[in-house]
């Protein structure tokens, strides 16, 4: 189906212009042409099949992690106090330099050794990571709180590992 719409494309395009067959295949412009009429039957047919395919795999991939998190779990009720109570910040690494022991560990792996001293990117890959891990499914079934709590100790604990190699996830990710 590419390979013919294609096709379609380069041929529409050598008479009518590029931007006139996108323009008519997303039903701006009226066709003006017989392969733009090709051009716009296919975009009525297959710019919905398109969307509509799209938007039911993500509302598929919602549903089925739902299912995943059992019904004991997601019909807790949780306590007002928990409720009221704003969602927690990712931790800033700074007050980890002057912390524990581990948390000093973390931060010398993490920030010296794998982003050299960078402080402003190791604070924001450090706050990508746990975003992407938050967002994973085995965090789906928690609160809020304890899900950052979780996410960051697991981010921690992972990217100490990580960061005495001298690699950063993030950075790998982003090249």
């Amino acid at each position: 189906m590419a390979t013919g719409l294609g096709v379609l494309y380069l041929f529409a395009a050598r008479v009518g212009g590029a931007s006139s067959v996108y323009r008519t295949f997303t039903l701006i412009d009226p066709p003006k042409h017989v392969l733009l009429w090709v051009a716009s039957l296919l975009g009525w047919l297959l710019v919905p099949a398109i969307i509509g395919g799209f938007a039911g795999h993500i509302i598929a991939q919602r549903i089925s992690s739902v299912k995943a998190i059992s019904t004991n779990s997601m019909f807790r009720r949780r306590p007002l106090s928990r409720r009221l109570r704003p969602p927690g910040l990712i931790d800033d690494l700074g007050p980890y330099f002057h912390g524990t022991y581990a948390r000093q560990e973390f931060v010398d792996s993490w920030v010296r050794v794998v982003h050299r001293n960078d402080w402003t990117m190791a604070q924001d890959h450090w706050e990508v990571y746990v975003r992407d891990l938050m967002s994973t499914q085995q965090y789906a079934h928690l609160d809020r709180h304890e899900c950052l709590r979780q996410a960051q100790n697991a981010g921690r604990i992972v990217l100490r590992f990580t960061g005495r190699t001298g690699d950063c996830i993030v950075c790998d990710r982003r090249r």
